[in-house]
C-alpha cells in the first residue's frame, strides 16, 4: 500500500485465523480512514489495522470492529453490507462469482503457506535424523538385553551371533 513503516505503532500481540493452525505477529498497527458509499451518500471512519509482513489474498480484513464503528450489518447470504449514511442506507455488495473466486484464492494461498512451513519443518527434522557420514554400517552397537552365542561350538572358528535375552524359549 506504500505506507512507511515509521507510521506503524508497535504491537506484540499475535493473532490467529488468517492462516489455518498458524499464528502471526504483526509488524505494528496503523490507523487509516475508511470510506463506504458514493459521492452522494458516504461515511468515513478511522479504523485500526494490524499490519503483517507476509503476502496475502486480501489487502485488508474488516471484522467486528469495523461493523461496530460503522453500525454495519453484514448479510452473508446475499453478500451485502448495509450501514446508515447521512442520506439513507449505504449498501455494499458483490457477485457470487467474485466471492467464489476470492474463496478459492484464499484457500490456495493458505494451503501454500502451510505447506511451505511444513516443508521447512520436515527438512529440519530430516537433517537432525540423518546419520553422521563418519559412522559406517559396521559400527553396530548392541542394545541392552542381548547375549553372544557361538554359531558352531564344534568349529575352530569363533563365529558369534548376538541374540535377544528377552526372546521366548520357542
Amino acid at each position: 500500500m506504500g505506507i512507511n513503516r515509521m507510521n506503524l505503532h508497535p504491537i506484540r500481540v499475535p493473532f490467529h485465523g488468517i492462516v489455518p493452525s498458524r499464528q502471526a505477529v504483526p509488524l505494528g498497527q496503523i490507523d487509516l480512514p475508511i470510506t463506504f458509499g458514493d459521492r452522494s451518500n458516504y461515511r468515513t471512519e478511522t479504523l485500526t489495522f494490524d499490519v503483517v509482513g507476509f503476502p496475502g489474498t486480501f489487502h485488508a480484513i474488516l471484522g467486528r470492529p469495523c461493523y461496530t464503528k460503522f453500525m454495519a450489518i453484514p448479510n452473508y447470504t446475499y453478500l451485502k453490507l448495509k450501514m446508515p449514511g447521512p442520506r439513507g442506507v449505504i449498501t455494499i455488495g458483490t457477485s457470487f462469482q467474485r466471492a467464489y473466486e476470492c474463496e478459492v484464492e484464499c484457500c490456495d494461498h493458505a494451503s501454500t503457506v502451510v505447506a511451505s512451513k511444513e516443508l521447512i519443518t520436515l527438512r529440519e527434522e530430516v537433517a537432525e535424523k540423518t546419520p553422521d557420514a563418519k559412522t559406517t554400517t559396521r559400527s553396530f552397537k548392541p542394545v541392552e538385553g542381548t547375549k553372544e552365542v557361538l554359531v558352531d561350538p564344534s568349529s575352530s572358528e569363533a563365529k558369534r551371533v548376538r541374540i535377544g535375552t528377552m526372546l521366548s524359549s520357542e
